[in-house]
């Protein structure tokens, strides 16, 4: 009996970004999201083998625009894909925030197949534009056996991150996503063929439903002289939770406790680190304002998570669990332990 041919289907949702952009009118200072994702498809097309690929228009925007109420939406979308049979989805979007994005699909993906995210650094005007060769790679990983369990990846340059460590690195550079200096990628594609180096552990995962309302949290990076004065007015302006992008290992100036103090009091108050590498610190420094003090105030550290990372699981948490969120905090500020 002749054995049938099995062909690889894949699916492209876009959503903007730099990757779509181009020249609307004469009018525009300069370039808009405007190209389809038939055209991001057709730019690759003769590169894909026998792979199938379907494509949906899910927004034409610039990444700035997006939030946690768009993201599950779109994740709403690609689980409906993948559970049609397709092999993974690839999601297309603007650059500035594939960070944040991508580890949210990572958090909120029930299926066993991956959300993979790209975009391009370079827009369809300029010479050199990488979006072809992002999309291509992206779609072989999304297909590729080896990524079976894993909520999300983000592709850009040949490489693959986990969305847990990546980071956007370069305001203009093809190479601006980086897991460095903690890691580096988990993988890369090479000739066409996807290799993993070592792939991540299973990350925890939030089950929450595409309309459920998501509280508000504040962020706060801390600089040098600044007495925050702001932290005066988070409670009053209806935010449910604050992260601190503190200073070191978690340190904040003395002068800032009180208000701090208060706050915790009153709702989660987390911890970061501004320095964008390394695990908060939890038993070095004990002068006012130091890590031991946040915690004596009633502030919880963010652990392996950067500031904008633990703001995103924060948001998530206090969506699905108002009234305790930060029961199964420890699962994702500890996850490498």
């Amino acid at each position: 009996m002749k054995q049938s041919h099995f062909v690889p289907r894949a699916h492209l949702a876009a959503l903007g970004g730099t990757i779509a952009s181009g020249a609307k009118n004469s009018a525009a200072a300069g370039v808009v999201p405007s190209v389809g994702a038939g055209a991001i498809l057709e730019a690759v097309r003769p590169f894909l083998g026998d792979l199938q690929v379907s494509t949906a228009q899910l927004a034409q925007t610039a990444s700035t625009n997006l939030d946690i109420p768009m993201l599950l939406q779109v994740r709403d979308h690609a689980v409906r894909q993948i559970e049609s049979g397709e092999a993974g989805v690839v999601i297309t979007q603007g650059t500035d925030c594939i960070e944040e994005s991508s580890f949210v699909f990572d958090l909120v993906n029930p299926t066993a197949r991956p959300i993979v995210v790209t975009g391009a650094m370079r827009n369809p005007t300029l010479a050199g534009a990488d979006g072809p060769a992002n999309v291509l790679s992206a779609l072989q990983v999304a297909v590729s056996p080896g990524l079976a369990g894993q909520g999300a990846v983000v592709v850009f340059n040949e490489e693959i991150h986990d969305p847990w460590l990546v980071r956007k690195t370069h305001t203009s550079n093809p190479a601006t996503f980086s897991s460095g200096p903690s890691a580096g990628p988990i993988g890369w594609i090479s000739e066409g063929r996807v290799r993993l180096v070592h792939p991540p552990r299973p990350a925890p995962r939030i089950d929450i439903a595409c309309d459920t309302p998501i509280p508000p949290v504040a962020y706060l990076s801390l600089t040098l002289g600044d007495d925050l004065r702001l932290l005066r007015h988070i409670h009053a302006a209806g935010y449910r939770g604050l992260v601190l992008d503190a200073f070191g290992g978690g340190h904040i100036a003395a002068s800032m406790r009180e208000a701090v103090a208060e706050l915790a009091a009153t709702m989660p108050v987390i911890y970061a680190s501004r320095t964008g590498a390394g695990e908060i610190l939890s038993q070095t420094y004990g002068f006012p304002g130091s890590e031991t003090d946040l915690q004596t105030l009633g502030c919880v550290s963010a652990g392996v998570l950067s500031s904008r990372k633990a703001r995103l699981v924060l948001s998530l948490l206090l969506a699905v669990s108002p009234e305790n969120p930060l029961q199964r905090w420890g699962e994702f500020a500890n996850r490498y332990s």
